[in-house]
């Protein structure tokens, strides 16, 4: 009965892992790139309650009791969410395993959120950033920047990621920058930090750049467009019952072993 008390704990606890897993898809449902969420499960220690009773001889069946679960990981579905038509020049998505590479502090990092913007910079010229003001970066490794002299509404992104605008006079394409879009050997393995950001870990390896690597599938990308959650509310609501289902029996099977415990104490008193 102590057993079964521990033994529904950790299946409440693991429960509650997962709805805090659950909850934080539904509130990202909104958020764009977001990538949803799974918590992953594992059985604990076995223990053997029987031995054979027949010599030299090996028991085809053994009574073993589990002593409950444990929450192993969360993993992260990296399935490509919907295309938003939102019709803001510098706006993008990606269709393709290719991430936006940008500069946080002076660490790269990673995302699939391309509602990026124009910002003007100390010295009076363009540059491209994140919605927080990273510095969106070339396959140079540098910010995208682009003199005052060009409008920023003539900046132009093509489908294989390069930045340029039309020269009027020439009627000419100026090239500016090529947009570093990164793909990954693990992708799994990448570390989210937050404002939907990723960053690189020895469990991903190095980002392998899109035109550089050999043997990449190009991604395209589509300027005007977001690219939404990858969240399914009807998916979410039915994993966050069987959640709530499952913690309401874990606390059932607690009040139980509590009884009759109880029970037991009130025999020996008698």
């Amino acid at each position: 009965m102590i057993r079964g008390l521990w033994t529904a704990a950790s299946g409440m606890t693991s429960q509650q892992l997962n709805v805090d897993t659950i909850s934080n898809n539904l509130a990202n449902i909104n958020t764009t790139g977001y990538k949803k969420e799974t918590t992953n499960f594992k059985s604990l220690l076995y223990q053997n309650m029987a031995t054979p009773n027949i010599p030299n001889v090996q028991q085809p069946t053994t009574m073993q009791v589990g002593h409950g679960v444990r929450a192993l990981s969360n993993s992260r579905n990296y399935s490509m969410g919907m295309l938003q038509e939102t019709g803001n020049s510098t706006d993008m998505a990606i269709e393709g395993k290719g991430f936006f590479t940008v500069l946080k502090g002076e660490q790269q990092a990673f995302t699939k959120d391309g509602s990026f913007r124009i910002s003007l910079t100390a010295d009076g010229s363009y540059a491209l950033v994140t919605s927080d003001g990273y510095p969106v970066l070339s396959v140079e490794d540098e910010p995208i920047l682009v003199g005052n002299e060009i409008p920023a509404s003539k900046i132009v992104v093509g489908k294989d990621g390069s930045v340029y605008y039309m020269d009027e006079e020439t009627n000419m394409r100026m090239d500016i920058a090529q947009l570093k879009i990164v793909q990954f050997d693990n992708i799994e393995g990448l570390e989210a930090i937050g404002s939907n950001l990723f960053a690189q870990t020895v469990a991903s390896g190095e980002p392998l750049v899109e035109g550089d690597a050999d043997g990449l599938v190009r991604s395209n990308i589509r300027t005007g467009y977001l690219e939404g959650s990858n969240v399914q509310v009807a998916e979410e609501m039915v994993k966050l019952i069987v959640a709530q289902r499952a913690y309401e029996l874990n606390s059932t099977a607690i009040k139980a072993a509590d009884s009759m415990l109880q029970q037991a104490n009130e025999l020996k008193r008698n």
